[in-house]
């Protein structure tokens, strides 16, 4: 009995780790799977049908360039904070935890009050 006792238990171990691990593959998925849908939107908005395959070079090239400029002035830094803050309200109202407790994650059981005392900052 005991060592059936024991293999239960164990069972039970894996069993709750294996359901942790779905539960993130499952949040991975849903992410990945909104970021794609997103990113096929603005795909489909910069370039048109017949473009989108030869463009896609130049259009990552020219993201790479906005990424590498940064900004020099006081306004244009008061402007990068302003678009941190509107990205992680985005990414909120997307589903995705915001706060330092569960940053990244996907929110499966409505508002969450760490993330909502974050963006009342």
């Amino acid at each position: 009995m005991n060592e059936l006792d024991s293999r239960v238990g164990l069972f039970h171990t894996e069993f709750s780790a294996l359901k942790d691990m779905v539960k993130e593959l499952l949040e991975e998925n849903k992410r990945l799977h909104m970021e794609n849908q997103q990113l096929r939107q603005v795909l489909k908005r910069e370039n048109p049908p017949e473009q989108a395959s030869s463009s896609l070079a130049t259009s990552e090239h020219a993201e790479y360039e906005d990424d590498t400029t940064l900004p020099h002035s006081d306004h244009d830094m008061s402007s990068a904070v302003g678009e941190g803050h509107d990205n992680l309200t985005r990414l909120y109202h997307e589903g995705f935890h915001i706060c330092n407790v569960y940053y990244g994650h996907l929110r499966t059981e409505g508002d969450c009050l760490f993330c909502l005392s974050f963006l009342n900052k």
